[in-house]
């Protein structure tokens, strides 16, 4: 048995029944982890701690194994607290951010038994989707080194599609976790916004921030989310007689030309599998979102940051942290919010239009009977690392965040919950995501048909 490629759900079932210890297990991923230190996945990685908990749970009665994830390892994203250990966002000066209590949904997974596994690299503050971090060096893609695997919660999904641990906690503002999902081939979800707790977590937007679970299958990503949640499982959801929509005008056009053919070969398996497809548009999309997107997180971030400082009772200030950035991205956004700041006005008209887009999707949902909407989660696949201003994109040169998460910002700026399921691999062997988003609170049932859909897609070979 090879132990590295076991679901999470798999690790818990052999736990259980004692058919390899927790030490062999974590034995296995350390060994890993170690074979693949190159991708620069994790920041911090106590090895002796990993396996002196993992020999204690394994020295356990069964009282003591009775968890939902108990003796199962989970990593964190580097913006994540986790108690004793320091909290980076992957910026030089919160080196010494070390927290003194765990984030809820730490503390959630932890209760129900989960072991901390370690922190993972990220795209420096999550201000950005290449996770080429300018001071903790950049994260790798697992299939090919030489390109970025998104972010900002790239380690999480390079990570887990290397196979150096089975769940994996990140955080989501404008796609960060449902793109570095897409482009690594494994599964991401963002849900309801307001639904996970936010606390112990450095902001970006505390309107739109929030955590979400990750690991290599739907199955996994529904534990995580129902122990986070307290939510229970949906019944099972059979493809045939479902209905996703098509925002064919939004987020089919201007694709990558093998992205274009992966999907539309996934559409192809979803209609034989039963599943209706009906074009659909949300009523001044395009404008609606773009008065709800920037504005927001502008103005937000340069209120949560210090605020969080503040309540760290940390004498750092915000100008004290953008002075020692490494990335020049990061840096370059940061002296845009600081210099010229969102104005009050604008920040009104911009929660305005996010009503707005709310209840357009929810006028589409409605009208359409729709399950879900479906589409690429990204336009392109994985592009070279240091690409982060622009790359190119059939032929052209485009820009690299605003490319990247032309399609997963309409569900952030609506607070929708979606979720990135791999829809196969290019002929180069790149991984490429299919998103469903659903409507607001109907994330366990999104769930449910994300499961039923992955059954019928391509499976991503193993990043080996």
């Amino acid at each position: 048995m090879n132990l590295i490629n076991l679901s999470l759900v798999d690790v818990r079932r052999g736990l259980q029944t004692r058919q390899f210890s927790c030490a062999e297990y974590v034995g296995a991923l350390l060994d890993e982890a170690h074979r693949r230190s190159a991708l620069n996945c994790f920041v911090n990685v106590d090895a002796a701690r990993i396996l002196r908990e993992a020999r204690f749970f394994d020295e356990q009665p069964e009282a003591g194994r009775a968890g939902r994830l108990a003796g199962v390892p989970i990593a964190f994203k580097d913006n994540i607290d986790v108690r004793g250990v320091p909290t980076t966002a992957g910026t030089r000066k919160l080196h010494a951010n070390v927290a003194t209590e765990h984030a809820a949904v730490a503390a959630r997974l932890f209760n129900d038994g989960a072991l901390f596994f370690g922190k993972l690299n990220m795209h420096e503050l999550a201000l950005g989707i290449t996770s080429n971090n300018g001071w903790l060096g950049p994260c790798r893609h697992p299939f090919d080194p030489d390109l970025s695997p998104g972010g900002s919660s790239g380690g999480n999904a390079a990570a887990l599609a290397a196979h150096l641990v089975p769940g994996a906690i990140g955080t989501d503002t404008g796609g960060s976790v449902r793109l570095p999902a897409a482009l690594c081939g494994v599964v991401g979800l963002r849900p309801t916004a307001g639904r996970y707790s936010q606390a112990g977590i450095v902001p970006i937007s505390h309107s739109r921030d929030t955590a979400g679970p990750m690991a290599r299958c739907v199955e996994d990503v529904a534990l995580l989310d129902a122990v986070i949640t307290g939510d229970r499982d949906h019944d099972a959801v059979e493809l045939s007689g479902l209905r996703l929509g098509l925002l064919r005008h939004a987020t089919w056009g201007g694709l990558e030309r093998e992205v274009q053919t992966v999907c539309d070969e996934a559409l192809d398996l979803l209609r034989k599998a039963g599943v209706e497809l009906v074009d659909v548009s949300v009523e001044n999309l395009e404008p609606l979102n773009q008065a709800a997107g920037f504005p927001v997180v502008l103005y937000e971030l340069i209120r949560d940051l210090p605020a969080y400082l503040q309540s760290r009772e940390s004498a750092l200030t915000i100008q004290a942290v953008i002075e020692q950035i490494g990335s020049p991205d990061v840096a370059q956004l940061m002296r845009l919010a600081i210099d010229d700041p969102v104005p009050d006005a604008l920040y009104a008209e911009a929660l305005n239009a996010r009503l707005e887009l709310k209840e357009a999707y929810s006028q589409c949902f409605a009208t359409h009977r729709l399950d879900a909407i479906i589409l690429p989660t990204s336009p392109m696949t994985a592009r070279p690392l240091g690409a982060d201003e622009t790359v190119e994109l059939e032929g052209r040169q485009v820009p690299t965040f605003a490319t990247f998460i032309r399609h997963t910002d309409y569900a952030s700026n609506a607070g929708l919950p979606g979720i990135s399921v791999p829809a196969g691999q290019t002929g180069a062997g790149l991984p490429v995501g299919l998103e469903l988003d659903g409507p607001a609170g109907s994330d366990r049932r999104l769930l449910a048909v994300a499961a039923a859909i992955e059954q019928v897609l391509p499976k991503v070979r193993c990043a080996s």
